[in-house]
């Protein structure tokens, strides 16, 4: 049943200010209307991806924040590191809606067939601005789910569940007969994981803990490193030795771990070297960095020869080049598997407001593996 669509509702906002202070706030805006081809959907479930705190609180000294409250509703303030203020520049003054991807049911729907088709209906949707009560969006944007798919279930159906797919697509794409993934424990680590059991596809996971690693092996995974253990680069040789591994896909960014991937590639390619060169093996190594959960400057000494390629990966550029017949073959197999291969834990539930509670926002911007945020608005 379709309930009464209220003429206003809550949006998360953020806004860096010419000053370099950052304010994170809810404001009550008019809920808008839908065009011809647009929908309004009831936002039920919105996941904190760490790609949405870059948004939410860019270059701020969130240990200074501060918490107050506007009209009745709260905001959250704070300082914004020197080092960061010259890369905003491009969105000061701009109050920018958070929130990459979400799932809800369409209340409204523009006079389209397109629209029509999906009114009532429980959807996913991926286009920013998730962080609110009502979202207006093309038809387009929206992937309808099956009859009585619990909407956290479908919340995280886009970002985490294509990138997966994304890696596996690239691999084949490429050439590559087996994968490395760093921050392997994550959910989108889990995901990749049992795509690569079920694909027959050789993956290697990296994590930061023996119980991560008990985790993925847990759920059937073969090939699992703990990066901070001393034998680290002997098993890394070995793994990729073993599964022929040149391609990696790195979530941390900073530090050296990067390096350490494709000097255990070039070590491994060099063992089958008929002849010396100084040039280096002939086995092309592929680095995709695709996160930045460190921080730190990104280090590498070049000890893997000169046929070997550092790129950046982002899942909209990535759909943009794979074409449409791909994009579609892709979330049909997200909607076929959501309950099993793309299915995701979320350790806590918070309404919009709990989510500018600082308490919540220190352990959410943690980013700890097994701790993953649900808004639910």
């Amino acid at each position: 049943m379709i309930t009464e669509v209220p003429a206003t509702h809550l949006t998360m906002l953020s806004l860096v200010k010419e000053d370099g202070e950052l304010e994170v706030s809810l404001a009550r805006l008019p809920t808008p209307e839908p065009g011809e081809h647009d929908v309004l959907v009831r936002v039920l479930a919105a996941p904190i991806n760490p790609s949405d705190l870059f948004l939410l609180f860019p270059a701020a000294d969130m240990k200074a924040a501060k918490a107050s409250v506007r009209d009745g509703l709260p905001v959250v303030t704070a300082p914004v590191q020197q080092a960061g203020i010259r890369a905003l520049a491009g969105r000061v003054g701009q109050a920018l809606h958070i929130g990459n991807e979400a799932s809800g049911i369409v209340v409204k729907a523009g006079a389209s067939a397109e629209a029509q088709t999906l009114l009532g209906k429980t959807v996913a949707m991926l286009g920013g601005g998730m962080y609110t009560q009502y979202r207006c969006m093309p038809a387009q944007m929206c992937m309808e789910l099956p009859n009585g798919t619990d909407p956290r279930e479908g919340a995280s159906c886009f970002i985490n569940p294509l990138t997966a797919l994304g890696f596996v697509e690239t691999a084949k794409r490429e050439g590559h007969t087996a994968l490395i993934h760093t921050a392997a424990a994550s959910n989108l680590g889990q995901m990749l994981n049992r795509i690569c059991i079920g694909d027959g596809l050789p993956l290697v996971n990296i994590v930061r803990s023996e119980a991560q690693a008990a985790l993925l092996k847990e759920q059937g995974a073969k090939y699992v490193l703990v990066s901070t253990s001393p034998a680290f680069m002997d098993e890394l040789t070995a793994a990729i030795a073993e599964t022929g591994a040149t391609l990696a896909f790195d979530a941390i960014g900073g530090g050296k771990l990067g390096e350490q991937l494709l000097s255990a590639m070039e070590a491994v390619a060099a063992r089958g070297m008929k002849v010396y060169s100084r040039y280096g093996s002939t086995t092309f190594k592929q680095l995709y960095v695709y996160g930045a959960l460190d921080l730190s400057p990104t280090i590498f000494t070049p000890t893997f020869g000169y046929r070997w390629s550092i790129s950046g990966w982002l899942l909209s550029h990535f759909l943009a080049a794979a074409g449409a017949e791909t994009q579609q073959r892709m979330r049909a197999r997200v909607v076929a598997e959501l309950t099993t291969t793309f299915a995701s834990h979320y350790s806590h539930e918070i309404p919009l407001e709990g989510a500018l509670d600082l308490q919540a926002i220190a352990a959410y911007n943690a980013k700890r593996t097994g701790e993953k945020y649900l808004i639910r608005p």
